[in-house]
């Protein structure tokens, strides 16, 4: 599949015309030297990177830069780097005059100057330097405001620029993380057709395929990742990338986010706000996938009850307080505004029982789902020992509290409670 044809906007059996306003994108060995005839007309350029990802890909992109005003914002790379206000503030920092802002980077770096470019109105690039994630082509930056995990929809990159031989070399724990946040998908996409039944959500059926196409292709990847082959990292880059498109297709991450993102930001959260350790977000999407699964199987397998759970408001607002500490306030405000824990969502899963048994089923057990993550050297069992059985416990009840969006996570907590 050609992602600049696919740029282009398909006209679509659902009636709508998607469209993605990237104007350039290319994956392949020595892409950072393009650079030069994409800045032809830019004098001034803001580049944003971290002492690693500077060293992955820092001195081609300056390479290709040569004759241009160069400013840097180098941010370090012995620490986790949090896309927050004071991150926000350094970049803006260095802005004036700037034309054109390039980040060299993954996840962070460019979330941050999306969410820079998008304030400021200053266009961006992307130079990646690791297949970790699906966020390079969409929409949304993934922030963290006032504490919360929140997405800005912010546009997208003007040009993505990935090469190959700095993608094949980056930490494997980052190839796992993007070969994983696909994985994920199957989580994803089964949220979505079960909000399309519960709650008439709107679906499309051609971004639901062309995103599954990606996870298909990817889970034939896994051991030319493990030995870092050129063109099995490509091709994981490239599905990353469509993934994101399907994404600004969409108008929102919902074919490529659900629940298992959501138990990922809430160990990100916590482990932010109570000084704890977490694993990068893909191989954290890749391990709630499982338990996703998990759920799935437990809703299939047991009766559904005749009343739907609720704690009264007192032992609630004690329980995100005591998850969620300082952003608790922003967590229950939000779930005020979207109103589920005041709606007979009981009387719409009986109604419907036929109809959600089928979608649930759809998605692969979770045996399964551990079978592809092992095949890229993946352990569950660092999952474990990583986050607490009382941790898991909480994520599984009260992740779905950082987002407005309804996934099998509220369905189980509808049944089951925290159980």
């Amino acid at each position: 599949m050609d992602i600049n044809t696919l740029l282009a906007g398909v006209d679509c059996s659902c009636g709508k015309h998607h469209a993605c306003d990237i104007r350039y994108v290319a994956i392949e060995k020595g892409a950072i030297s393009k650079l030069t005839a994409l800045t032809e007309n830019y004098s001034s350029i803001l580049l944003v990177a971290d002492e690693n990802t500077y060293g992955a890909a820092g001195e081609q992109t300056v390479r290709a830069l040569t004759g241009k005003e160069i400013c840097k914002v180098i941010f370090p790379g012995d620490t986790i780097l949090i896309p927050n206000e004071d991150a926000i503030e350094r970049v803006n920092g260095k802005l004036a005059g700037a034309q054109l802002i390039i980040g060299i980077g993954s996840g962070v770096i460019q979330d941050l100057c999306k969410y820079v470019s998008h304030t400021s109105g200053i266009p961006y690039y992307i130079i990646a330097t690791a297949p970790s994630m699906d966020g390079y082509a969409s929409t949304g930056a993934a922030m963290i405001l006032d504490g919360m995990k929140v997405t800005v929809s912010a546009g997208v990159p003007t040009a993505i620029l990935a090469d190959t031989e700095v993608l094949k070399d980056a930490p494997m724990d980052m190839i796992q993380a993007g070969y994983g946040d696909i994985v994920g998908k199957y989580s994803a996409l089964n949220d979505w057709r079960l909000s399309q039944i519960v709650n008439g959500e709107y679906f499309c059926q051609e971004i639901y395929d062309l995103t599954f196409q990606m996870v298909h292709k990817t889970l034939k990847l896994a051991d030319g990742l493990v030995k870092r082959e050129e063109e099995s990292v490509k091709v994981l880059m490239e599905a990353l990338v469509i993934v994101g498109i399907a994404m600004s297709f969409a108008g929102s991450s919902r074919p490529a986010s659900g629940s298992e993102h959501h138990l990922s930001h809430y160990f990100e959260i916590t482990g932010i706000v109570n000084g704890e350790d977490y694993f990068p977000h893909g191989i954290d999407v890749a391990y709630s996938t499982v338990i996703t699964a998990q759920l799935r199987e437990k809703l299939l397998a047991l009766p559904w009850p005749d009343t739907q759970y609720r704690p009264d408001r007192q032992t609630y607002v004690e329980e995100v307080t005591r998850i969620y500490g300082p952003v608790a306030e922003g967590c229950i405000a939000l779930q005020d505004r979207v109103g589920l824990y005041e709606k007979d969502m009981l009387s719409i899963y009986k109604a419907k029982e036929d109809a959600i048994r089928a979608v649930l089923a759809e998605m692969p057990k979770a045996s399964e789902i551990l079978g592809m993550l092992e095949a890229v050297g993946m352990d569950m069992a660092e999952f474990y020992e990583l986050y607490s059985a009382k941790k898991i416990e909480d994520a599984i009840a009260y992740a779905k509290e950082l987002k407005d969006r309804y996934t099998v996570l509220w369905m189980h907590y509808d049944m089951f409670g925290g159980m």
